[in-house]
């Protein structure tokens, strides 16, 4: 079999944490008197939290101090980790393991590609971190998605070419990200708001070892 490296995304892919930056993103949101709806959430999915702060004070018509800007941030975040400090395996999205340990079985190489500055503590609560040939998260990148730095260097780190890595996202951003970096596209989730995707799945449930082998030997044109 050919090497491959196979690159997921953490938040909406290996575990749903969409759900606990909700709730942060709206109690912040609210101690600015604006609304915030889980509409407005999906936007933010894949954005940095610069980036995404920035978006929710444009939906309200705000403008904040530099100096708020960074502790509203910061008791965000400190927010959310109180959030994700209870995570445990049953957290993890149907049939993950089944597919990472299948690619291990295989010998391919297997890597996470996250906006998340919390990815390794998450990885560690679900007990994920060691099927991880290589993790490159929020801490290792300055551009965003659909930028495609996270996934040249998950790539990079793996000694795979582009063109022989494949990429499970569930976010518009993300596979903008992986097609511009000229990588085969999975979008989990929903097939309408992912159609720029190679191949779209539901979740991992729908996704056979058979199509796995079929990506192993399959080369991104």
């Amino acid at each position: 079999m050919m090497k491959k490296a196979f690159i997921f995304d953490l938040d909406g892919v290996i575990v749903d944490t969409a759900k606990y930056h909700f709730l942060a993103w709206q109690n912040l949101a609210t101690s600015l008197e604006i609304s915030f709806s889980e509409e407005q959430n999906e936007q933010l999915k894949g954005v940095s939290r610069v980036r995404s702060l920035e978006k929710i004070l444009e939906w309200g018509g705000k403008t904040i101090s530099e100096e708020r800007f960074t502790k509203l941030m910061s008791e965000k975040n400190k927010e959310y980790l109180n959030y994700i400090s209870r995570m445990d395996t049953s957290e993890i999205l149907p049939d993950v393991p089944r597919i990472l340990d299948y690619l291990i079985s295989k010998e391919q190489g297997v890597a996470l590609g996250s906006a998340s500055k919390n990815a390794r503590i998450i990885l560690e609560k679900v007990e994920l971190y060691d099927k991880f040939h290589s993790i490159v998260d929020g801490t290792n990148v300055s551009k965003a998605k659909p930028d495609p730095e996270v996934f040249l260097i998950g790539a990079e780190a793996l000694g795979v070419s582009p063109e022989n890595c494949v990429v499970f996202e569930d976010s518009v951003a993300g596979i903008q990200a992986a097609n511009s970096a000229n990588m085969i596209s999975i979008g989990i989730g929903n097939p309408s708001v992912l159609h720029e995707a190679d191949y779209i799945f539901k979740d991992f449930t729908e996704i056979k070892e058979e199509f796995i082998d079929t990506l192993v030997t399959t080369q991104k044109v």
